[in-house]
Formats: C-alpha cells, structure tokens, sequence
C-alpha cells in the first residue's frame, strides 16, 4: 500500500512508475551497447536479454523475431530511436 510509505518515498515511487517506458528504453539502449560487443554464447545471452526486454515494451512478436533472424545492432539500435521518439 502506498500510504504505508511517506509522503517523500510516495512521490519517487510514482516518478518511478510514471517514467518506466523511459527507464526500459535506456536499458534497452544500454542492451544496444552490450550487443555490439558481444561474440559467441554472450551474443545469444545479450539477445535473450534484449527480447525480454522488447517483449515488457509490448513489441509484436513477429517484430522481435525479424530483429532475432537478422542479428544486427545498428538495426536495433534504429528501433531504440525510434522508440525514444514515439515517447516524445
């Protein structure tokens, strides 16, 4: 319950909810980053992580599996902007 908590503490937990597209898509962006640089095994693990991630941002899932199948980050790193953008 939120009145078990202060008047202060209410106020970042309902920045928190209130800015949670914005918080996923800086992990999301951050995900990009890690995928550039990954190779072998922690390339499958940085995806696996990435489509959890697209699926919280409710993606169609014949999206995620085309970003899957073509195993690009400048082309994820595109929908992150995209996505970005759509918030503004």
């Amino acid at each position: 319950m939120l009145s078990d908590f202060t008047k202060h503490q209410q106020g970042i937990i309902k920045r928190y909810y209130k800015n949670q597209d914005a918080i996923k898509l800086q992990r999301l962006g951050e995900l990009v980053t890690d995928l550039y640089l990954a190779e072998g095994k922690k390339r499958e693990r940085v995806w696996k992580t990435i489509v959890k991630a697209l699926q919280v941002l409710e993606l169609p899932a014949t999206r995620i599996a085309h970003l899957v199948q073509k195993d690009d980050a400048a082309l994820l790193a595109k929908l992150v902007k995209e996505l970005e953008a759509s918030l503004e």
